[in-house]
């Protein structure tokens, strides 16, 4: 396998799902600023021209964060980050993609389309009038969460999944483009420390 790596937070996650699991992933840099991932030879590996991808040892590439970690989880079942059984299967992919539509999505679109626009107006449709929206909706959304939090350690209660390294990865993000976690969510705050001193944090 090969991981085509860059900086942000996508493939961040998928760093830090592999290294949870100890699975090592020789790794191809692609140049997200310099816009390497929008041409030639990367759009033959995705023609979405997103990163990461995974590409097998088949030379197929599988691409989206969920995608590829679910792949990862099939292929290594050990230890479980989405689950072991359908019902813990269930409620982590419920999480995360609650976690993945209500916060990560308008988080980035927010970013995109306001303090990345000078990056990414030529590259996608972007649509700066949206861009404090947006942040407004994430920032709801996770206010909601963190009321949802109360009194538990991970999203899915006592397990650590996919859910809590997307939401880590997208809120450290968030934090460096000017929409930080505000202090009156105290859960997602404690919250997130606990997983900040997790080793695979630092993938």
């Amino acid at each position: 396998m090969k991981l085509y790596n860059s900086i942000g937070p996508n493939p961040r996650a998928v760093r830090m799902f592999a290294a949870e699991k100890q699975i090592e992933i020789p790794r191809i840099e692609v140049d997200l600023i310099g816009g390497e991932n929008r041409r030639e030879p990367y759009l033959r590996k995705n023609p979405m021209g997103q990163l990461p991808a995974l590409e097998l040892e088949t030379g197929e590439c599988i691409t989206e964060i969920v995608a590829i970690c679910e792949y990862l989880e099939d292929t290594h079942p050990s230890p479980p980050l989405i689950g072991s059984t359908p019902e813990e299967k269930a409620e982590s992919r419920k999480w995360t993609r609650c976690v993945d539509l209500n916060i990560c999505e308008p988080m980035a679109n927010g970013f995109r389309f306001c303090e990345g626009l000078a990056l990414f107006q030529n590259r996608i449709v972007t649509v700066p009038e949206a861009a404090d929206g947006l942040k407004r909706i994430a920032q709801d959304r996770i206010g909601w969460l963190d009321a949802h939090m109360g009194g538990k350690e991970f999203v899915c209660g006592p397990r650590f999944t996919l859910a809590d390294i997307l939401l880590f990865c997208f809120l450290d993000f968030g934090r460096q483009v000017g929409q930080p976690l505000r202090e009156e969510n105290k859960n997602i705050a404690a919250w997130f420390q606990r997983v900040k001193s997790r080793p695979a944090a630092r993938a």
